[in-house]
């Protein structure tokens, strides 16, 4: 019989679909955090995302995924490794090949510039075989259409598709989205979460911050 709530330290949360992973527990480069309870569904080698899904993570960049989140098969992290200095005639990076090459020109991949880490925040939908650029900023409860390419910050509760992506629909207006952050379910306590899970899903942004106002878990404190 399963267990009457997933466990966030278990690889393989349904066993009998081992495609879908949870990230967590597989992550092991410090540079990558990724929490509670985000997915991802892979047919073939969902347990090496770390691998094959954080490409060029060669400096000191980090990945920040929020909570429950769910990443759709190819869902892909450039991290800034993969940018080439533009400064100069040519854009090939002589110095990653060592030897003489690197003597003479390692000193210039100091110039390329960095727009630092890629931060993910929670509840957000990736589809299928898109992409997140260096940097990239997505925010609670966006939506990345499927093969899109984000190259620059997604706001709050948007859905943003196509290359590059570009906003579709806000999902809430201002007033809703303000009443969603300050809920920001996906920081209850699981127990919580699971009691009020048909609300999460299907209710109100009013009905899930009156939730977290009866519990004390406004933002604001309220």
């Amino acid at each position: 019989m399963p267990a009457a709530i997933p466990d966030p330290a278990t690889p393989h949360p349904i066993p009998e679909h081992p495609r879908v992973v949870f990230l967590k527990p597989l992550v092991t480069d410090p540079r990558i955090e990724v929490g509670d309870y985000t997915y991802y569904d892979d047919p073939g080698e969902a347990t090496r995302f770390q691998e094959r899904n954080v490409l060029y993570a060669y400096g000191p960049e980090r990945l920040v995924i929020g909570r429950y989140c769910a990443l759709a098969s190819g869902t892909r992290f450039v991290m800034a490794g993969a940018n080439h200095r533009t400064g100069g005639v040519s854009t090939f990076p002589f110095a990653i090949f060592g030897g003489e090459w690197a003597e003479r020109t390692l000193d210039l991949l100091a110039d390329i510039p960095s727009r630092g880490d890629t931060v993910v925040g929670n509840d957000v939908w990736f589809g299928l075989d898109s992409t997140v650029m260096p940097g990239v900023r997505v925010g609670d409860g966006a939506i990345v259409a499927a093969g899109a390419v984000v190259t620059s910050d997604v706001p709050p509760y948007t859905v943003v598709g196509g290359n590059p992506a570009r906003p579709v629909k806000r999902r809430y207006d201002d007033a809703d989205v303000a009443r969603l952050l300050r809920a920001a379910w996906w920081d209850w306590p699981v127990g919580l979460v699971t009691e009020h899970a048909r609300t999460i899903m299907a209710g109100t942004p009013a009905q899930v911050e009156a939730v977290a106002a009866e519990h004390g878990l406004l933002a604001d404190g309220d």
